[in-house]
């Protein structure tokens, strides 16, 4: 992978990857329902079009391109996650995604940048999240020093890469960092989109399965710098 300019990156040479998406196209197209498309499409508020897969059927047949091929190196993974990014239609992301959160374990922190690529390239919630979550938050687990990327994201002007950083620890459990955790929200506590908002409910609502008690001291302090639809959200569970 090369960085080539801002928000450009080269997509490695990969035999997999040419197998992967001479297979998935193949298969994806052949399956097309243009109809069930329109209505997918107006769900996802026109972010991209559709293929007009359901999840069931789309996963079946990403199976069915995966069968019998090896287990991808970090160079596969980058160019099939973003070779499916420069497809139009959205199931070739959901599958990049899907690829990425099932191999994140075998690529470097040098994925990252590929992740924020993703992150800012049609993005909406279907995608970023998962990215967030899964791909995003297994890489900073797996090398804490991207902790500092981190940092550098929740401030961050694009509401998805601040969204990425408030959501990566989702996952986390017993080993999140409560404290970055609770400053991020604070450092975003006045924003003023639904997307941000509703993430800082989401994340405190998830470490609240954790500790509880962390979280209502928290909004106990904090409470009056937040929107009522963060706290509502983070509440949900355990109550004020």
């Amino acid at each position: 992978m090369s960085v080539t300019g801002a928000g450009t990156l080269g997509v490695p040479r990969s035999t997999l990857a040419d197998t992967v998406l001479e297979r998935l196209t193949r298969a994806y197209g052949a399956a097309a329902d243009p109809g069930r498309a329109v209505s997918m499409r107006a769900y996802m508020k026109d972010v991209a079009p559709f293929l007009g897969l359901t999840t069931p059927v789309r996963r079946a047949l990403s199976r069915t391109a995966l069968d019998g091929t090896p287990r991808p190196d970090e160079a596969d993974c980058t160019a099939i996650a973003l070779r499916c990014w420069r497809l139009p239609e959205r199931e070739y992301h959901y599958f990049a995604v899907d690829y990425l959160r099932r191999h994140v374990g075998r690529c470097s922190s040098a994925l990252l940048p590929v992740a924020r690529h993703l992150v800012t390239t049609v993005p909406w919630w279907d995608t970023v999240d998962a990215l967030a979550a899964h791909v995003v938050g297994g890489l900073v687990a797996a090398d804490p020093k991207l902790t500092a990327d981190m940092d550098a994201w929740i401030v961050d002007d694009d509401l998805w890469v601040a969204r990425t950083a408030l959501l990566h620890q989702l996952r986390y459990k017993e080993r999140t960092d409560a404290d970055r955790l609770f400053a991020y929200c604070l450092r975003q506590s006045g924003h003023s989109d639904f997307f941000i908002r509703k993430a800082i409910g989401w994340c405190l609502r998830e470490y609240a399965k954790t500790d509880p008690e962390a979280v209502r001291a928290f909004l106990a302090r904090e409470r009056g710098r937040f929107a009522p639809l963060s706290v509502r959200e983070a509440l949900k569970n355990v109550g004020a």
